[in-house]
């Protein structure tokens, strides 16, 4: 199979686009026929070697899978050869007393494809649990169903079951033009919720308002005081991926009681906190590890009923992953950035 792998870790030099053993599956797994994979900031940070997630070289990236079942491993039934399906992006033991109790996202042994779940989708072939598999919700292509596994099952789990958004809240969704960005925007409208998008980028503020935004709220030197002046009365809600130079003062801005929720650190892990405004206002900072795969199967029927909708910036041919990781690290997209094998 073609596949772009990495035998070092280092810059978008090392991913090398060429031919790899096509991949066998093994107990309770199917092969996928993968039609198109979406990038994550993930992919980045494994690229480089990020300590908390151990891979084994060489490697192949790719956490969001969309394409067709081409084989079954022994010991699977159910599968149909040739089914169009979504796979689900974390990898739980379903033994353990966290998957028993629907948190198989805290599962001791988890992990994600792509990362330290096993190889992922920048290749045309995948070997991936059967368990993962979801039906392609109908009325998607390949690209809109690679484009929101991970990014719409980590808001999900945020805002509905974390932060528990509900109607008549208003949530601020830092980083409005990413790909979780996207589909906070989408799912906070979908609770009822009033969104006010934050972003670095007028265009992207445009584009978010076109996708259901309230507010748009340009991220420049002031962005503290005009947040003030579009909430006066504080946030319910802050939906946080960036970390340092935005976390402390958006979490200021959060009313007696609110929550701020996060799952990444893009601009820096160590911000400064002064705990003395947390428990004075009785503030919660949740930490978010993705979601279930219960919550990915919800997500997927909202696609299906239309009531999501995926936004897809740009496809590149699999060869071309340099360029597109590139092109996600440079922040010029709206939405998800996928590659096709």
């Amino acid at each position: 199979m073609k596949a772009v792998r990495i035998e070092k870790f280092g810059g978008p030099e090392v991913l090398a686009y060429g031919d790899l053993p096509d991949p066998k599956p093994g107990e309770g797994e199917v092969l996928v026929r993968v039609r198109a994979c979406a990038l994550n900031h993930l992919d980045i940070w494994v690229r480089e070697g990020i300590p908390a997630y151990k891979i084994r070289l060489p490697h192949v990236l790719g956490n969001d899978i969309a394409g067709e079942v081409a084989a079954l491993g022994p010991g699977v039934s159910g599968a149909l050869l040739g089914a169009k399906v979504v796979v689900s992006p974390g990898r739980s033991c379903w033994r353990c007393a966290r998957c028993l109790a629907g948190e198989d996202n805290l599962c001791e042994r988890y992990g994600i494809l792509g990362a330290n779940g096993g190889w992922g989708g920048y290749a045309e072939l995948a070997a991936v649990p059967a368990t993962n598999l979801i039906p392609m919700p109908a009325g998607l292509d390949f690209d809109a169903a690679a484009s929101f596994p991970l990014a719409f099952l980590t808001a999900w789990h945020m805002l509905m079951t974390l932060a528990r958004l509900g109607p008549g809240q208003r949530v601020l969704v830092v980083g409005a033009g990413s790909g979780v960005g996207v589909a906070a925007i989408q799912i906070a409208r979908l609770a009822g919720a009033t969104v006010i998008a934050a972003s670095t980028s007028e265009g992207k503020l445009a584009s978010a308002k076109a996708l259901g935004a309230d507010d748009g709220l340009l991220m420049d030197a002031s962005w503290e005081r005009k947040l003030r002046a579009l909430a006066p009365e504080g946030l319910d809600v802050v939906f946080e991926h960036v970390g340092k130079g935005v976390f402390s003062e958006a979490l200021k801005a959060l009313r007696p009681g609110g929550t701020l929720v996060t799952c990444g650190a893009t601009a820096g892990h160590d911000p400064e906190l002064d705990l003395r405004y947390v428990f004075s206002r009785e503030l919660r900072i949740v930490g978010a590890r993705m979601g279930t795969l219960a919550e990915l199967r919800r997500v997927a029927a909202l696609f299906g009923q239309g009531r999501l909708k995926p936004v897809v910036d740009r496809a590149f041919p699999l060869a071309e992953a340099r360029a597109a990781q590139e092109h996600l690290a440079a922040r010029r997209q709206f939405g998800k950035v996928l590659l096709r094998p």
